[in-house]
């Protein structure tokens, strides 16, 4: 055994995001198993989305807010990856990358887990989840748990698939 001798070095991943100051409520929500969105706030406008930003990409206000997502979503289009060498994406091959339409509005690029390629279907119903990237991670950066979908039932006729919820004082809707 060599005491004096530095960690193997790791192979880089290519699935980690880079969580900062602006993303940190983002990247918390996500390890405690919720999705946000952003929504703007100015008059007029309104409009949720995806991925985070510090504006509204709609009409550029910056009186925007953190919402609490249903999490709740629909596929819009996908592919099957059966070819990726880059780490770690090698090693769960074939997987499906996909966008999915949030029940709030926004269109997100994720990954669909828990179902076989023949049972994909545009406008399926889907629910988040989110893949806990913790002990797979180097030395350093804080446990990640990013968000994925899985295959959900439709809701019963009459009923609502999401509910929107006032804000609490933290700006979150919960």
């Amino acid at each position: 055994m060599h005491a004096n001798r530095p960690p193997a070095p790791t192979a880089p991943r290519f699935d980690v995001p880079e969580a900062d100051a602006f993303t940190r409520p983002y990247w918390e929500a996500a390890g405690r198993g919720r999705l946000l969105i952003r929504r703007c706030r100015a008059a007029g406008c309104g409009r949720a989305h995806h991925y985070p930003r510090e504006f509204c990409p709609r009409c550029w206000s910056e009186d925007v807010v953190w919402e609490a997502a249903s999490g709740r979503a629909v596929l819009y289009t996908w592919s099957v990856v059966h070819v990726n060498d880059l780490p770690p994406f090698g090693g769960r091959l074939p997987y499906t990358a996909a966008v999915v339409d949030l029940t709030e509005g926004p269109r997100m690029m994720t990954e669909i887990v828990g179902c076989e390629e023949g049972e994909l279907r545009i406008g399926m119903p889907l629910a988040v989840s989110f893949r806990k990237l913790d002990g797979e991670l180097p030395a350093g950066p804080p446990p990640l748990s990013v968000p994925v979908f899985t295959p959900c039932p439709a809701p019963a006729q009459g009923q609502s698939s999401s509910v929107v919820q006032p804000l609490s004082a933290d700006g979150l809707r919960r």
